[in-house]
């Protein structure tokens, strides 16, 4: 049966469709005999036909699909037929002798729809070309065997809640590898698997639509739909796939917010200021976002004063907080009522509205111990100065609010008050000076009052206390500065001199109160005239005032208009003196006449410092020369040679000499027989000290002192070096000169060395030393 197919399918693909290719005729053919021109013609030599392969068809051998047959093929096996091209020889196979064509795999038509490949008929023994190359095609028939794909599932739509019927989510679209020109293998249909009856698919453009109304996110929020796509048509036997649509729903405005109880019940106590958080209220809004903002306000103007309420930064609930004082014992309960609002609301669902709504909230104010209240805020008073101590200034008052008949106890903090110049009643209040005041040293005196409850200490109260110093004409008016002025001895009579000011420091009788007079009389030589605003002008009098040698005091009278009136008197200095032409003084009178008969000042002055600087040299000289002759003079006590005999200091040799026995470094013959007793150690320093010799009478001697000095100390065994010579007396035997250290040798009475013969003994080479150590000195006379 696979035989009588192959044979069908190769006659259907192969001669279905018969045809002929046309190629060029040679220049010789045409009819012979014939004179002329040859008549040139074109005809079709290739018997052929165009290819199909059905895809995806596979057999036990390879399968004919056509036959190419060239009229110059006269079955004497002469022609040879060649195939190249897309997939000769591989997929596609030619007979050479016959041409027919074998497919030798099965195709698929989605990787390559059709090959193109390139036919010749050759002759088999030269293979020289009987036809020009043609070109032809294979094709290869689709069959069904693709299901539809989504290629971009799963899918994720949103649409709003409460939307309308029919309203588009999204569209999805499947492919189909199949050839869509060829039968139904690619017509795809979409249907909704999954998801009914909230949404439908429309079967041709894959477009999925709302299919009920009002669905509700707060109900549903997310919805999986199945959408299918099947080939064929959609009718039996077509393939198909499917996809999933995740649809979520958005929200919108379309709840009221509500409260979940119809009563708050808050409490404060009364000591919370303006800004202190009561509670919070929250009404229930199940919209999202900006849908669910809410703005909280007081519907009564009674809570509005005392509370305020806000929203807090997510836009949810509602803040209550305290806007002013409260007091336990005025008020002690608030009820009002808070509405909640939507801040956004859309008008297509106002109908669900509206989106309010209200609830009844009631602050209890709790009692709380409170420091004590003062009647007022700040207090001034006032005292007149110069009042005995004692007296009255005013009286603070102050009150717990909690116990009204609690004691207070009153005090001025003492920093308000460094002076102590008030003082006031622990029981009651009352202020009291305490010095008299000067109104002229301090007008104000601030203080600061504290008020304690005597039952509990720690609560307290300040305030503020002004006590302003009253004035009282306890000052007479004097001049505002000392007047010493001088006049032109060519001045104009009745010139103006010089205006003079009063000052009075009191308050009731200011300088614009101050009168000011001058002497009056023939007699006077200057006259003083009051300008009634607390000044005089002094000016000259109608006749010239004589000429004098000293300065002219005038007396100025001086009273204010207070009460009781006080005076004073004032003195003005005029001097009369010789004036340049513009003006300005050249000489007073007292200058002129001043013509010493003695040495002028700079005189006196040279004099004075020449005798300063002789006295400065002779006790600079007297000086020097005392302290030549103590530096000449040796004092006992004094001395810094005296360091030389009192300087006992071993280092650490001590210890060294403890802890090794150095009587081996000793040289053994000159050892002395060991004393009887314990022996003594010669390497320390003595208990004893030998005693010094005293001072010579006399002047002082240098030379002799210290020539005292030194035998003392040859003859001390208590100054170093004491121990020297244990460590280095014995230098070793062996040597033909014995030791040559002087360490060890003993000094004869009266200090002179022993004899220096054996020096002599030594030779040459020690004949500087033996004359070091060997001259003798010449005997004393």
């Amino acid at each position: 049966m696979w035989g009588l197919v192959r044979l069908l399918l190769a006659w259907l693909g192969g001669w279905g469709c018969m045809g002929r290719l046309a190629a060029p005729v040679p220049a010789w053919a045409g009819s012979r005999g014939h004179s002329g021109p040859t008549l040139l013609r074109t005809r079709r030599s290739w018997v052929w036909n165009q290819f199909f392969v059905i895809e995806e068809y596979s057999g036990p051998e390879p399968v004919l699909i056509g036959k190419l047959h060239s009229d110059v093929d006269r079955g004497e096996g002469r022609t040879k037929y060649l195939l190249t091209g897309e997939g000769a020889g591989t997929v596609f196979v030619i007979d050479e002798a016959t041409g027919n064509i074998h497919v030798t795999k099965s195709l698929d038509r989605e990787e390559k729809a059709q090959y193109v490949l390139l036919a010749q008929a050759v002759d088999r023994a030269s293979n020289r070309p009987l036809e020009p190359p043609s070109e032809f095609i294979i094709k290869v028939q689709d069959i069904n065997d693709n299901p539809p794909v989504f290629p971009l599932g799963p899918y994720h739509a949103t649409v709003p809640e409460m939307s309308n019927v029919g309203t588009s989510v999204i569209q999805v679209t499947a492919h189909d590898a199949d050839d869509p020109s060829y039968g139904n293998s690619a017509k795809l249909v979409y249907t909704v698997l999954d998801g009914l009856p909230f949404f439908s698919v429309d079967p041709q453009t894959g477009v999925v639509r709302t299919a009920i109304p009002n669905m509700d996110r707060e109900t549903q929020e997310e919805f999986l739909v199945v959408i299918q796509a099947k080939d064929m048509g959609g009718h039996m036997g077509g393939l198909s796939g499917s996809t999933t649509v995740t649809v979520t729903l958005s929200d919108v405005n379309d709840n009221p917010p509500k409260f979940p109880q119809s009563l708050y019940q808050f409490s404060v106590v009364e000591t919370a200021g303006p800004g202190t958080l009561v509670g919070r209220l929250k009404a229930q809004d199940p919209d999202l976002g900006d849908n669910a903002l809410m703005a909280y306000s007081i519907l009564d103007g009674e809570g509005s004063e005392v509370f305020s309420i806000s929203t807090d930064s997510q836009g949810q609930d509602g803040l209550l907080t305290v806007r002013k004082p409260l007091d336990f014992e005025t008020r002690r309960s608030y009820t009002f009522r808070v509405e909640a609002t939507n801040t956004l609301i859309d008008p297509a669902y106002l109908r669900r509205g509206p989106f309010k709504d209200v609830a009844s909230v009631r602050v209890t104010v709790q009692d709380a111990p409170e420091p004590p209240a003062f009647t007022q805020a700040t207090y001034h008073l006032a005292v007149p100065e110069n009042k005995a101590p004692g007296t009255l200034v005013g009286q603070i008052s102050a009150s717990d609010l909690d116990s009204p008949a609690s004691p207070i106890r009153y005090s001025i903090l003492p920093h308000s008050d460094p002076e102590r110049c008030f003082s006031i009643e622990p029981e009651d209040g009352t202020i009291r000076t305490a010095v008299r005041l000067d109104r002229e040293a301090r007008v104000w005196h601030n203080l600061t009052v504290l008020a304690t409850e005597l039952d509990s200490s720690a609560q307290s109260s300040r305030v503020q206390v002004a006590i302003q110093t009253l004035d009282e004409n306890d000052n007479a008016p004097q001049l505002a500065e000392p007047y010493d002025i001088f006049v032109c001895d060519s001045a104009a009579p009745g010139q103006l001199i010089q205006v003079i000011r009063a000052l009075d420091r009191d308050e009731v009788g200011n300088s614009s109160q101050v009168s000011l007079q001058g002497p009056v009389g023939p007699d006077a030589n200057f006259t003083v005239r009051d300008n009634r605003d607390g000044s005089a002008s002094l000016l000259l009098p109608s006749r010239p005032a004589p000429p004098r040698q000293a300065p002219y005091l005038i007396p100025i009278e001086l009273w204010d208009w207070g009460q009781p009136a006080l005076s004073s008197t004032a003195t003005v200095t005029v001097s009369v003196c010789r004036c340049r032409p513009d003006g300005s003084m050249a000489s007073c009178w007292p200058e002129a006449q001043l013509s010493p008969t003695g040495l002028s000042t700079g005189a006196l002055l040279a004099i004075v410092t020449c005798m300063g600087t002789l006295l400065a040299l002779v006790v600079l000289f007297v000086a020097l020369r005392r302290q030549k002759q103590e530096a000449l003079m040796v004092l006992e006590e004094e001395d810094v040679r005296e360091n030389i005999i009192t300087y006992d200091d071993e280092g650490g040799g001590e210890e060294d000499t403890e802890a090794f026995d150095i009587t081996a470094l000793q040289n053994p013959d000159g050892a002395a027989p060991p004393a009887a007793g314990p022996p003594v150690r010669r390497d320390v320093l003595p208990r004893t000290r030998a005693p010094r010799q005293p001072r010579p009478p006399g002047p002082a001697d240098v030379a002799q002192l210290l020539a005292l000095r030194l035998r003392e100390a040859d003859e001390d065994p208590s100054v170093p070096p004491y121990d020297s010579v244990q460590v280095y007396g014995y230098e070793g035997r062996g040597s033909s000169c014995g030791s040559l250290s002087s360490l060890g040798s003993g000094s004869e009475a009266g200090g002179v060395p022993g004899p220096a013969e054996p020096l002599d003994d030594w030779g040459p080479l020690f004949r500087t030393l033996a004359e070091l150590y060997g001259a003798k000195e010449p005997p004393a006379p």
